[in-house]
């Protein structure tokens, strides 16, 4: 089934939460981004675009592949006067080479079925010695046990035909490092990160947003039936009490790459 990204009902699916405090620190300890120009491939409904302007970026640059999306997104960063969106694909940007500071790739290379032809375009449209900053989950991070705060590792222990789809769709860690020394990275770092997801004061909370399939596109290939089955699982999982808070985490990695100083085209 899949989640349809053009679909005007799935429009406000990323972008309608703002970026995590723990992931703006996580971010500056790996860089500064006062002054930089920064690319945001897949910016979806523009969240981290706008937390990379509130960090001090003197500009951002959205691209997404849905105008739907990016209609979304122009609405979220209204306020913001160093963010702009355009038309692109992660394969090709339509960006003028040697142009970043730094790009960012959130949530992005999961969708994609080989890297190579975006992690060229990312080479090509970085400043020598920008910095490229890929943050998406392995399988091993999804497949994870559920915890109170891990809810997505449910998805799978009640629902196992769901294990292969994540798998399928994802990239394992070393591929990734390889893909990104072939395009001519030289400096790779990985890093694992728990960001906040969402936090929830009432399990009917929770409840709306997994029936919504905010921002959750394995969902999708679900029945709503099977949703509701899965909600009903992770409740008696919870066992969530009255006055409790449910604090909902991911787990992510996060690859950064650093094009070599010297590069100044072909």
């Amino acid at each position: 089934m899949g989640m349809d990204f053009h679909d005007q009902k799935n429009s406000h699916s990323y972008a309608t939460r703002s970026a995590d405090s723990q992931w703006k620190r996580q971010l500056e300890s790996i860089l500064d981004v006062k002054g930089k120009k920064i690319l945001d491939i897949g910016c979806g409904g523009g969240i981290y675009s706008k937390a990379l302007a509130e960090l001090g970026a003197v500009s951002v640059t959205g691209i997404d592949f849905s105008q739907k999306m990016l209609s979304v997104a122009k609405q979220n960063c209204k306020d913001y006067r160093n963010i702009t969106f355009r038309t692109g694909r992660a394969e090709r940007t339509e960006m003028k080479p040697l142009e970043y500071d730094i790009i960012l790739e959130r949530a992005v290379i999961h969708h994609l079925d080989e890297l190579r032809s975006n992690f060229n375009e990312a080479f090509r449209v970085l400043k020598p010695n920008g910095v490229f900053i890929i943050q998406d989950r392995t399988p091993d991070d999804c497949l994870l046990d559920g915890t109170n705060e891990h809810i997505r590792g449910y998805f799978f222990e009640k629902f196992p035909k769901l294990i292969q789809k994540e798998i399928n769709r994802r990239h394992e860690s070393p591929l990734v490092m390889a893909e990104l020394k072939e395009a001519g990275f030289v400096v790779i770092t990985e890093n694992k990160f728990w960001e906040t997801r969402k936090e929830y004061t009432t399990f009917k909370q929770l409840e709306m947003d997994l029936l919504k399939r905010t921002g959750r596109s394995i969902l999708h290939e679900l029945s709503d039936n099977e949703l509701n089955e899965l909600i009903k699982f992770i409740e008696e999982k919870l066992k969530f009490r009255s006055g409790s808070k449910i604090t909902e985490k991911d787990r992510w990695t996060i690859w950064v790459a650093t094009k070599r100083e010297n590069y100044v085209g072909e």
